[in-house]
């Protein structure tokens, strides 16, 4: 074969693989991009919202309830053992209600950051992936925290309506799961409700 007609073939193949590219592959990450989008839409919107959750991590479950502030996250466990953590960007509370011992400390420092980045931090899924699956959407996203260790998040989401279902953590060796149920929006917070302070003291 002359080398005028390879060339001219190699062009061809190379038309084709572009075609298929446009015609099958972009509408495919178009709508990805587009329920991505709608996904980082919905977690900023969460203001004033909470929900119960379970949360399992292979060897123990605990129950409680998630609320999302304007700029904080409060989170209560009511069993087995009654706890309040409540998380800012750079700074949260831990409050034991049966040894009523509080504790602050910085988020970033240790496992409880990913709950305020994935609610208050619209930027945090930016580089994520999405796949979707029949009516499921799960946002899945890697990195290294402040600790230098290696995370996965999985976030799923009920596709049609968009509502937030369970997310799940792999940090290092470790895993958790929390399921979300009970939806509410629209939630209205005393002032106090976010405040980083110990409970005993606003009463």
């Amino acid at each position: 074969m002359r080398v005028k007609d390879m060339y001219l073939k190699n062009e061809k193949n190379l038309f084709k693989f572009v075609i298929f590219i446009f015609f099958f592959i972009s509408p495919e990450l178009a709508l990805a991009a587009d329920d991505k989008t709608r996904i980082l839409n919905y977690l900023s919107s969460l203001n004033n919202f909470s929900a119960r959750f379970l949360q399992n991590d292979g060897e123990n479950l605990s129950e409680g309830k998630v609320y999302i502030g304007n700029k904080r996250v409060r989170a209560e466990y009511f069993s087995p053992t009654k706890i309040l953590i409540i998380l800012d960007e750079n700074k949260a509370m831990y409050y034991n209600y049966e040894l009523e011992e509080d504790e602050f400390f910085n988020p970033k420092n240790t496992n409880a950051w990913f709950f305020y980045d994935m609610f208050r931090n619209p930027d945090f899924f930016e580089d994520s992936s999405i796949e979707v699956k029949n009516n499921e959407l799960i946002l899945e996203k890697k990195g290294v925290n402040n600790e230098d260790s290696n995370f996965i998040i999985k976030v799923y989401f009920e596709n049609n309506p968009l509502v937030f279902r369970s997310v799940e953590v792999w940090l290092n060796d470790d895993f958790l799961k929390l399921s979300i149920y009970n939806h509410t929006y629209n939630e209205i917070y005393d002032k106090r409700f976010f405040k980083l302070i110990n409970p005993k003291l606003l009463n």
